[in-house]
């Protein structure tokens, strides 16, 4: 079991439970099922009533698509019980390479590499005493350890914030957050920005405060569309998009593509009596796709699965199959960025 407090059912609600009956009405064709992938987004947790770990993983990464590598991002998995408050979130770290390690181990049969890049969280706000706790990761990660997510994701909608994740407003702004930061690129480590569309011009402040430092945004800037933004998609679009060309004028960011599935986005996917096939989320992810790829360029674009986050909306399968439709316009090279190449460089994986 978990070593921190398991989050509770109202946090477990922020997301869309996975519905295993539901998404198996569909399958399908697995399109260019010989494409290296680098999954870079994904979470493994014990939770009451929700259990994804490593056989939950390699279940849906074996379900068709060639998917190499993954990258495990910090969701609050076994923190340690005891000790100094800022060091618990090591035990993420830890548990993190303890199951690269099983992976790497030969025991399961799959050729995809469990957890080959690492990122958990250190809390900013401890300023420069974040230091001794990115030290303590790096030593935890066994060469695995990538970087850190300090989520920051705030709205004045109540509604929209995850209790699990509880952020001030404009936490990427503060004085003492961004002394902590500056000890990120010291120590060759990332920052993965998961944050909403309101937030992203605060996201590029910070990255031209810090062009040293290598920044990912998650989740394509976390465009809102429930709660005050429900039924305001064709209003929010522009404003997002016009972040969106603003933060990729800073070459120390990537975009990840992907993470759209969430209770938050406003899609209605899960309510259908079918799940979404494939042509459906291509269709409903285009124009956000589209401006990512055309602001970032496709070498600083990365195809994510979100899973299980976003397990409540779509399969493994079914979703993989969306984001090869999503780059049939893309060149080979393009096309090797957007699923494995960006991913490699940006955790600096070495996969050949």
């Amino acid at each position: 079991m978990s070593a921190t407090p398991p989050p509770t059912a109202a946090q477990n609600s922020a997301y869309l439970m996975p519905r295993g009956d539901w998404l198996s009405r569909r399958t399908e064709l697995i399109l260019e099922p010989d494409l290296p992938i680098i999954d870079p987004h994904h979470h493994l947790w014990d939770r009451p009533g929700w259990q994804y770990m490593i056989h939950d993983l390699l279940a849906d990464t074996s379900s068709g698509h060639n998917i190499c590598a993954t990258v495990f991002i910090q969701c609050r998995a076994f923190h340690r019980a005891g000790g100094p408050e800022g060091m618990k979130p090591i035990g993420e770290t830890e548990f993190a390479n303890g199951v690269a390690a099983m992976s790497a181990s030969g025991v399961y049969g799959t050729a995809t590499q469990v957890n080959a890049g690492i990122v958990s969280h250190a809390s900013l706000t401890l300023g420069a005493a974040v230091e001794e706790v990115l030290a303590t990761h790096i030593r935890a990660g066994n060469g695995r350890f990538r970087g850190i997510r300090h989520i920051v994701a705030h709205d004045d909608d109540p509604l929209l914030n995850n209790p699990g994740n509880p952020a001030p407003p404009h936490l990427l702004m503060d004085p003492k957050f961004r002394e902590g930061f500056a000890k990120l690129a010291p120590n060759n480590l990332s920052f993965e920005g998961w944050l909403y569309h309101p937030q992203i011009d605060e996201l590029t402040d910070l990255a031209r405060a810090f062009p040293g430092t290598a920044i990912v945004l998650n989740h394509v800037g976390g465009p809102l569309g429930s709660g005050r933004y429900a039924g305001k998609r064709a209003e929010i679009f522009p404003i997002w998009a016009a972040s969106i060309k603003k933060l990729a004028a800073c070459p120390n960011v990537m975009v990840k593509l992907g993470g759209i599935g969430m209770r938050i986005n406003g899609y209605d996917f899960h309510e259908q009596a079918e799940p979404p096939s494939s042509e459906t989320l291509a269709s409903a992810w285009k124009p956000y796709i589209d401006t990512c790829i055309e602001a970032f360029g496709a070498s600083r674009c990365m195809f994510e699965s979100n899973f299980p986050v976003d397990k409540g909306s779509y399969s493994y399968q079914v979703f993989w199959n969306a984001c090869k439709l999503l780059a049939k316009g893309a060149s080979a090279s393009e096309k090797a960025d957007l699923f494995f190449g960006a991913a490699n460089r940006f955790y600096r994986l070495g996969l050949s």
